[in-house]
């Protein structure tokens, strides 16, 4: 039919231009496996070279969810690189109509629904309150009367224990490590398991079995949420986690002035190169007014996270005012949602939770994943 939902995706992808190639994406060989069902569900491989620019994976998603009858929490797409240029041999030819050669695909992600949903809260510098804003988050959604773990993946400064008030070494009941609980919330760290000024030198590796080790081998039980604790920039733990399991989504957390959101801008655009969506971004210490004046002040710039999220197209999930007893409880084991429910931090952080629930309502756990 001319009119059916796949012919209507396939003009979709079709209007896009690989400005590299001078083609459109279905012409160009760089959609493969598409699959599309009457139910509004969207699945296909991207084959992204590392001279194409990442925001064609961007555009795709956007022109599929534009379609009408897709779902736009169904359209699954893998991001894989095509191998390089074939070099001279006498083997059979290769052309335009040649079918590109994959590399060794990656290990593939484990499925693991007993963790629900799995978001990434990462940031593309230190010193913006990630952490901060991980914890109150999963004490928001807990609060909620969901059941919630949080995995801290900052291995370099995990700082998840202090913010919660735990230091006790986790026990191993059964081969399996058993996760401590604080504020109704299951928490594992690496923090929890080396000397407090233990150096951590940590190579790629070891990295990964780190991560591999905290999402198969503790005891997390069933859960609703799944919250991880990414370490500042794109590198070893990111990976590890979008290619170790199925994550539903990333938070982006961002302070006002450009210096941070520049490098906000590339961790979002990690995730978009591997396909995980951004579900949008957090802009901390976004201003302070004075409880006694009224006054308002900017004290680092304003507007990044607008900026930020209308760059990559992601919604504003909140703008987190700056309160001075938020670092201070957070230092003493209290987050502001617990010790000051009613302040203007924690009011906004939980209308960012109710925001996060209303976005990945429904989303499923099976997301596209790095493949080369």
């Amino acid at each position: 039919m001319p009119d059916s939902l796949e012919a209507r995706v396939t003009a979709a992808l079709t209007g896009i231009q690989n400005p590299r190639l001078e083609n459109d994406l279905l012409s160009s060989g760089m959609i493969r496996n598409l699959a599309v069902t009457e139910e509004g569900s969207v699945a296909f491989t991207f084959l992204l070279a590392p001279e194409d620019p990442a925001t064609l994976v961007r555009s795709a998603r956007a022109a599929v969810a534009a379609v009408d009858g897709v779902r736009k929490d169904e359209i699954k797409i893998s991001v894989t690189n095509p191998a390089g240029p074939a070099k001279a041999t006498h083997g059979p030819p290769t052309g335009a109509g040649a079918a590109p050669q994959m590399p060794p695909a990656s290990p593939q992600p484990i499925d693991q629904p007993n963790l629900g949903k799995i978001l990434a809260i990462s940031s593309g510098k230190g010193g913006v309150g990630k952490s901060t804003i991980a914890a109150n988050l999963a004490v928001a959604l807990a609060q909620a009367g969901l059941r919630v773990g949080v995995m801290d993946a900052d291995v370099y400064g995990p700082n998840i224990p202090r913010m919660f008030g735990v230091n006790e070494r986790p026990a191993v009941v059964g081969g399996k490590i058993q996760p401590l609980e604080a504020h109704g919330v299951k928490l594992m760290s690496l923090g929890l398991l080396i000397e407090r000024d233990a150096p951590a030198i940590w190579r790629g590796p070891i990295i990964m079995k780190i991560m591999n080790q905290f999402l198969r081998d503790v005891d997390w039980g069933e859960l609703d949420y799944f919250i991880v604790d990414l370490p500042p920039g794109t590198g070893d733990a990111q990976l590890s986690l979008v290619q170790g399991t199925h994550v539903a989504g990333a938070v982006i957390v961002t302070t006002p002035q450009e210096v941070a959101v520049g490098d906000a801008l590339r961790g979002a655009k990690m995730f978009e190169r591997v396909g995980v969506p951004v579900l949008g971004v957090v802009e901390n210490m976004s201003g302070f007014t004075d409880p006694e004046t009224g006054r308002h002040f900017d004290l680092f710039s304003s507007g990044g996270g607008q900026r930020l999220a209308d760059e990559i197209q992601a919604p504003l999930l909140g703008s987190v005012p700056l309160q001075p007893e938020l670092a201070a409880l957070a230092d003493a084991g209290e987050p502001i949602l617990v010790a000051q429910p009613d302040s203007p931090a924690a009011v906004c952080l939980r209308e960012i939770a109710d925001r996060l629930q209303q976005k990945t309502a429904g989303r499923s756990t099976s997301l596209p994943i790095l493949r080369g």
